[in-house]
């Protein structure tokens, strides 16, 4: 029996792991290191930031100078939280609770989640997720457009919270 494998041993704990493809399999299938698509990718994010960009140098024209900074703070937020979350989920740590996440996109924080889904490859197959982060970037859209073009009629008519 000294030579009998113990179920105590590691080696038998751990998965086995999955046999390794040579890189031209990978990349014949798509997955890439890098992000796929980088230049389509880097417009769509380019005219997705426009609007909020041209908001948030609006409002400070208008007296509301903390817009661009909640922006750019809730966006390195997103990518470092991004990043934690992916670094726990590789390692079998505790994750970041989604609705943590999606309050950061939320509060301005989804062109950092954006670039960190690309750039990280995470949470970016998982629908329920998606549908409510692209719910939420509708969302800013819609917000800066109607701030924009409409002097925020809509906002003012139908979300008198905002107004006060």
């Amino acid at each position: 029996l000294a030579g009998s494998p113990s179920l105590d041993r590691p080696a038998i704990r751990r998965q086995p792991r999955a046999p390794r493809q040579p890189a031209g399999a990978r990349e014949a299938r798509g997955a890439t290191n890098g992000v796929r698509n980088p230049g389509l990718k880097l417009v769509l994010f380019a005219a997705l930031c426009a609007l909020p960009l041209l908001g948030a140098l609006q409002s400070l024209g208008a007296g509301l100078p903390w817009v661009l900074p909640l922006y750019l703070a809730a966006s390195l937020l997103g990518l470092l939280l991004y990043w934690l979350d992916k670094r726990s989920a590789q390692g079998g740590g505790r994750r970041i609770p989604e609705n943590t996440l999606h309050l950061v996109e939320l509060a301005g924080g989804w062109p950092g989640a954006l670039l960190a889904q690309q750039f990280l490859r995470h949470k970016t197959r998982k629908a329920s997720y998606q549908t409510v982060f692209w719910l939420i970037v509708a969302a800013h859209q819609a917000f800066w457009l109607d701030w924009l073009l409409l002097d925020g009629a809509y906002i003012a008519r139908h979300l008198p919270l905002f107004v006060q």
